[in-house]
């Protein structure tokens, strides 16, 4: 069946797609469309040639590539009857719709294509959404109309890459060095990232960017896509023999994870596309934008965090922590954050998860005592958790050793001591929710840091089956039942620092733990990462003590201030133990982080391609283009004592802009005898020339960060 071509697009966007291919072709997704659309003309003009050697078909890069229609690729779904049929369908089109704006999807061009193949007994839903924030968001639900089981093995959404697409870049890294950049050639074959970590994972996150050779911020033709999912993913883009390119993007399925039994359906998550011709800011503008839009964004100003784990550790005792809580309001601290070791048996790392009640033996009087002291120095009251996770040496392990998520039939492989409740069996989120529910009934709770601190291994529900696919839709439901129980609690989503950030658990928190690393170099590099992504009112980051918990480096205070400023500002320190002149320099960096937060949070980040490796640039510009904070660090020793100038991009052109230099917290220091006079006294420039010529920096040692003020002229 021949259909008319889709046409979704905003100003930034078009999305073209063939819907009479069965599962439906996306055949350009990128700049937008001006002109009217002559379906005919453009099929004609798309039509591949039949050569020597190959099929006499060539199989579209559908959403769903097909192998039985003949695609010499990865399909796009894999999966079977319990006989072995029905493992490589062919889909027809059943219909096609075209939506616009409407209440349910305000600010969107929707389309809905229903596929069938009567043969293999299955239906595809197929859902485009193109968003006000330019961004593409595609789903895809397969339903059993058959009257056996099917076993669904994967399904991987896929859309064409422009064969100009020459290069990748994806996310590794490891527990306290989260979002490194990998950068590969796309030649032949296939860059793959699979994660089956049973969390979005440290180091193989489900992010991909594929671009013109060389693309940087500024430079380029990029595309991306990001799966909404915090369990396994599967990611890659791949280069076919033909010449043809696509990225192709899915939640990773374990064997037998996912059976559907007649009448039943398996929906995936959705994944966000993106595509900006000028680098790779304008894909991070566009997912910015699209967190930005969406329901559970935060509405406040986001509030300066101290968290009590590297200040005290297991140690609570009430008294130096009520002590810390008055240093902490002093300097204007405005959330003051109890973690581990408050719960039952809890003194190490070895005993009490799964037990969420108050350990007598430390709180005495309960948590109402500490609660109480906070709230009433004006800071907000938060408790950490760590739901998913049990100790065998714990009450609950020993009431419920079914509950937990392995094959009994094997030993266990522990991870910190710990092993991973079953959240799939709806009995152990009824568990959950009532103890985390009492508490935060019982204390004025505002905010909640809910850890998960393993990998899952063997991940079994109860009969044998893997369970990572429930194991997440349990902890979303787990999550969504305590958000509307306690809509005001604010929680943030840590999983042994930045292992579980995503689109999609962003449902339902408001902040991520970025990394268990708060080494100010370190962070340098790991907020630059995450900001490909994410916007920075959502990245927790903190300074911590002089000498770093997990890398045992030594940074000054400016250095560590100037870093920390770009995100959800905190602290992880025990201020006890700070000098006066420390907490001195901590108020007023905590006072310029509220002066300029609304800027911080609510501008456009945007990162400042440099050609030296030694520099990080970045900073956050006004929606309205009236001011801007920009960092310059030097993460290493220069190859060269004269650094090149940095160019500011993203200015008004035409307005011109005072430029200044923060000294906070004592500034940086280097090797010159004498600084550019725009150091000392500032200048005036046009946003042009900021753009065209750049600000020569000074001689800067290594490990230093150079805050710079910008503000429109009137």
């Amino acid at each position: 069946m021949t259909l008319p071509l889709i046409h979704l697009s905003t100003n930034e966007l078009s999305v073209l797609i063939d819907p009479s291919t069965g599962c439906p072709t996306v055949l350009h997704w990128g700049e937008p469309i001006k002109g009217p659309v002559n379906d005919d003309a453009i099929r004609s003009a798309l039509q591949p040639p039949i050569t020597n050697g190959n099929l006499d078909a060539v199989a579209p890069i559908s959403l769903l590539p097909e192998h039985g229609s003949g695609y010499s690729g990865r399909p796009g779904i894999e999966g079977h009857r319990t006989s072995g049929a029905g493992w490589a369908p062919r889909f027809t089109l059943e219909s096609a719709e075209q939506f616009g704006s409407d209440s349910a999807h305000p600010g969107s061009s929707r389309a809905v294509v229903v596929s069938l193949d009567v043969e293999a007994g299955l239906k595809l839903i197929t859902e485009f959404e193109v968003l006000d924030s330019g961004v593409l968001r595609t789903k895809i639900s397969v339903h059993n109309a058959a009257d056996t089981s099917y076993h669904l093995s994967a399904l991987r959404q896929t859309l064409p890459l422009p064969s100009s697409t020459q290069e990748t870049m994806t996310f590794g890294g490891r527990w306290s060095r989260e979002f490194i950049e990998i950068r590969q050639p796309l030649v032949t074959g296939s860059v793959t990232v699979e994660n089956r970590a049973g969390r979005t994972s440290h180091n193989r996150v489900p992010i991909i960017f594929a671009g013109t050779q060389g693309f940087t911020n500024d430079f380029g033709a990029v595309r991306a896509a990001h799966l909404e999912w915090s369990g396994n993913s599967f990611v890659a883009a791949d280069a076919l023999s033909d010449g043809r390119r696509c990225l192709q993007v899915g939640e990773l399925l374990f064997p037998g994870e996912v059976v559907l039994a007649a009448g039943e359906h398996y929906e995936s998550p959705w994944v966000c596309w993106a595509f900006s011709s000028g680098g790779l800011n304008g894909v991070s503008e566009r997912f910015h934008r699209e967190l930005r839009s969406r329901p559970n964004h935060p509405k406040t100003s986001r509030p300066v965090t101290l968290n009590i784990w590297e200040a005290v550790y297991f140690d609570h005792r009430i008294e130096p922590i009520e002590q810390l809580a008055d240093a902490a309001a002093s300097i204007g601290v405005e959330r003051f954050v109890i973690d581990d070791g408050w719960f039952h048996l809890r003194r190490d790392d070895h005993a009490g998860l799964g037990d969420w009640w108050v350990d007598p033996t430390v709180w005495p009087h309960g948590l109402g005592p500490i609660a109480q002291h906070v709230t009433s120095l004006g800071m907000q009251f938060g408790l950490w958790f760590e739901p998913e996770m049990v100790n065998p040496n714990s009450d609950l392990y020993r009431a419920h050793p079914e509950w937990v998520l392995t094959d009994h039939h094997y030993e266990p492989v522990m991870g910190r001591q710990q092993l991973v409740l079953d959240l799939g069996r709806s009995e152990v989120r009824d568990y959950l929710f009532e103890h985390m529910s009492a508490l935060l009934t019982e204390y004025p709770i505002s905010y909640v840091k809910w850890d998960h601190n393993r990998e899952l291994v063997h991940a079994s529900d109860a009969q044998g089956r893997a369970g990572v696919h429930h194991q997440t839709l349990g902890f979303y439901d787990l999550l969504a039942r305590l958000r509307s129980a306690h809509p005001t609690v604010e929680i943030e989503s840590c999983s042994s620092g930045g292992g579980r950030i995503d689109f999609k658990v962003l449902q339902y928190t408001h902040r991520f733990w970025t990394s268990d690393c708060i080494d100010p170099l370190e962070r340098q590099h790991i907020q630059r990462g995450y900001s490909y992504v994410f916007p920075p009112e959502y990245m927790g980051s903190h300074i911590g003590s002089g000498r770093s918990h997990t890398t045992r480096r030594q940074h000054s205070l400016a250095f560590r201030a100037a870093t920390a400023l770009f995100g959800h500002f905190g602290i992880e320190w025990n201020l006890l133990h700070a000098t006066d002149d420390e907490r001195k320099s901590l108020a007023e960096v905590i006072e310029f982080y509220k002066r300029h937060r609304d800027l911080l949070h609510r501008g456009v980040a945007r990162r400042f391609d440099h050609s030296n490796p030694a520099v990080i640039a970045h900073g956050v510009i006004a929606a309205d283009q009236s001011e801007a904070m920009v960092s310059f660090a030097t993460v290493t020793a220069s190859s060269s004592l004269i650094i090149e100038p940095m160019k500011i991009s993203g200015l008004n052109p035409k307005r011109l802009y005072q430029v200044s230099v923060e000294n906070l917290a004592g500034g940086v220091t280097g090797p010159s005898r004498h600084k550019p006079s725009w150091v000392e006294s500032g200048v005036t420039l046009s946003g042009e020339e900021l753009e065209l010529f750049g600000l020569q920096p000074p001689a800067m040692d290594p490990e230093q960060a150079m805050l710079i003020r910008l503000v429109a002229q009137s």
